[in-house]
């Protein structure tokens, strides 16, 4: 079950999303150690969210589409955020104010990730027969695979990040990718704010 889930898991980990391209364009900006918050908020509150989800919370969920609907456009406004801040960055150097992402980043982009919440609740309805009591500890590691799984993706990509920045060194470079970044994280919001 385990290989299943990762077999699930794995093209929706690696390929580009809201989380991947935060995590390569701070991996860019301050480094992958300057990254270490930042994953540590997203993915504890990972764990959590999905556990919640996987023990029931969905349920309100679907039965209020309006609470996903908020999320939708809360995250789709996040992600335009840190795009615009990639971008400021860009223009102004802002790798001199800010040595680091924060935990609270990496919290929020989980908590208005709206995408996060449909992996999680397919994954579940995938991977999980309906819940009694001894499926506890079966929502308890799926939850787990899927968090380390996620962790070790957005490890690679703000590893990816972090070389991208080596190769752009130069401030004309540097202003360059952080401009490419914030289109690719502009593009991102745009999707979910349409979809």
């Amino acid at each position: 079950m385990i290989l299943a889930l990762l077999m699930f898991l794995f093209p929706l980990a690696y390929s580009p999303g809201p989380g991947n391209l935060y995590f390569a364009a701070a991996g860019a900006r301050f480094g992958a150690s300057g990254t270490l918050a930042a994953s540590a908020g997203y993915h504890l509150a990972t764990w959590g969210i999905t556990l919640m989800i996987g023990f029931g919370s969905l349920t309100i969920i679907s039965q209020a589409p309006a609470v996903f609907g908020t999320l939708k456009l809360l995250g789709g406004l996040y992600i335009l955020w840190i795009a615009w801040r990639f971008l400021k960055a860009s223009h102004t150097g802002v790798t001199t104010t800010a040595s680091s992402a924060r935990f609270s980043d990496g919290v929020m982009l989980l908590l208005l990730n709206p995408k996060a919440y449909v992996i999680i609740a397919l994954m579940f309805t995938q991977f999980l027969p309906p819940l009694d009591r001894e499926n506890a500890g079966l929502v308890i590691l799926i939850t787990t695979v899927f968090t380390l799984n996620n962790l070790l993706a957005f490890t690679v990509w703000t590893l990816v990040g972090d070389q991208l920045a080596t190769v752009f060194s130069s401030p004309g470079q540097a202003r360059l990718l952080n401009k490419g970044f914030a289109l690719m994280l502009f593009g991102v919001a745009v999707w979910i704010l349409l979809a």
